[in-house]
């Protein structure tokens, strides 16, 4: 068995902490996920993506402290397990990839849709007022897709302009006033509706959850090339060096002690 270079191991045994503190780390959001939803009317809907979360997550912290322990001591089979498991895994996180880049216009349009099916608001539910109203203060903005429209002739109050508003408004139609004016002054109202805020700030969200499952995959494909070159160092035998016969030796180069010690 061959010995493996002390600067491939501590990389090896660094990538797969790396990999186990993630591991770790996604286990207790999933966790505290599932304990937060607990209660949650859709949870039956979401309890395949929350055990597919605690499979991704469980699994690679398993597998780091099985390869740290596989190198330490020069496990061969459990080297094995970590690399063919692991292969496993990234293959299925790059499929997750392409599935994700592919879909992320479709997943653009389903967002407009669902906030779509909130018009008109004057309909709408309380909660989604409610929502909507904290949405248009944080955003500001007003409406979902076509404004301050969207509300009809009950504009909310969220729709007004502060003194800190750095987004552009627009005065309110007087018709549409349902609160204190000095009649002086229009009533400015936040021009920009909030669906394209909202969208895009989603499809932020999912291109930073893309960017971080691909950090997450290279480090995966990492921790796979370091595992197969240590069982490639393993797998090699040392060269010991023949010892050779030198005819060229004389017995006379050699001094005995007891020559020495009669001149003593």
């Amino acid at each position: 068995m061959g010995k493996v270079n002390v600067a491939l191991k501590r990389s090896y045994i660094i990538v797969a902490a790396l990999i186990g503190i993630i591991g770790a780390l996604l286990l207790g959001f999933t966790l505290f996920s599932h304990g937060y939803l607990h209660n949650d009317e859709e949870i039956e809907e979401l309890l395949t993506g929350i055990n597919g979360m605690y499979a991704i997550s469980v699994i690679p912290l398993l597998l780091s402290i099985v390869g740290v322990y596989g190198v330490c001591k020069q496990k061969q089979w459990m080297l094995i397990v970590f690399t063919v498991v692991m292969i496993l895994i990234s293959l299925f996180l790059i499929v997750c990839l392409i599935q994700g880049l592919s879909l992320q216009p479709e997943f653009e349009k389903a967002m407009k849709v669902h906030y779509e099916n909130f018009l008109p608001l004057s309909e709408a539910s309380d909660s989604v007022i409610e929502g909507l109203h904290e949405i248009q203060v944080e955003f500001q903005c007003c409406g979902l897709d076509q404004g301050y429209l969207d509300w009809g002739q009950n504009i909310s109050k969220a729709c007004l302009c502060t003194e800190e508003a750095t987004n552009p408004c627009v005065a309110a139609p007087g018709n549409s006033i349902h609160f204190e004016t000095d009649g002086v002054q229009p009533v400015m109202i936040y021009q920009e509706p909030c669906l394209p805020l909202l969208v895009t700030l989603q499809m932020a969200v999912f291109n930073v959850l893309l960017g971080i499952m691909l950090g997450i995959t290279l480090l995966w494909l990492l921790s796979v090339v370091l595992c197969i070159v240590i069982l490639c160092r393993l797998n090699r035998k040392d060269d010991s060096p023949t010892v050779v016969y030198s005819p060229e030796a004389k017995s006379g180069n050699y001094i005995t002690l007891t020559e020495a010690a009669e001149y003593t």
